[in-house]
């Protein structure tokens, strides 16, 4: 079977959502920034120190094309992978991509929690305000290749295990009506 791939903003999910969505399916589950992580033996952030966001996002995507050619996986990219490059052309080529989306409140809310922004380059140091605004304005900018996916899935209710899991089964039910709509051969 072709990847899922989960694309969408920070905190949208993307992670959490995606292992309790390989659990229903029986799929392998596999998160772009760990797997580049793994590759070079450094963080996200070292690898933005190193070699900018540029250097990075080149990185990203020749990982995220090594990753496309695993089978029955589901990928959680990066928040910025589908909108460098021609990343969205190749995701929604190459699998399923499905956008989860939540407000700028609920996102600015889950990234301000304890050691979220740390670990994330682009928000470290930023104020619980400048973060809404700033997740605000970086949403409109990356509207026009998040929504260029063929499913688009509200990710709000994952804030506890049992909401997770719930919201994980709702998914995996849309995905498979959406696959035997395609065509395609579960």
């Amino acid at each position: 079977m072709q990847p899922i791939f989960l694309i969408g903003y920070m905190g949208s999910g993307k992670t959490t959502l995606g292992k309790a969505l390989a659990m229903h399916l029986g799929r392998e589950f596999i998160d772009l920034d760990n797997y580049i992580e793994c590759r070079f033996h450094a963080s996200v952030k070292q690898l933005f120190a190193q070699r900018g966001e540029e250097g990075f996002r080149d990185l990203e995507r020749r990982m995220l094309r090594e990753v496309a050619d695993f089978e029955d996986v589901i990928v959680a990219c990066g928040g910025g992978t589908p909108c460098y490059f021609d990343n969205i052309d190749y995701i929604v080529s190459h699998g399923l991509a499905v956008y989860l989306t939540t407000s700028p409140e609920r996102l600015a809310l889950r990234l301000a929690l304890p050691g979220s922004r740390a670990k994330r380059p682009l928000i470290a140091g930023k104020s619980d305000e400048e973060l809404v605004a700033f997740v605000r304005e970086a949403l409109a900018r990356r509207e026009a290749f998040y929504s260029r996916a063929q499913l688009t899935f509200d990710s709000t209710q994952i804030e506890d295990a049992a909401e997770t899991q719930a919201t994980a089964l709702i998914l995996a039910e849309q995905i498979a009506r959406f696959e035997e709509g395609a065509g395609q051969v579960r």
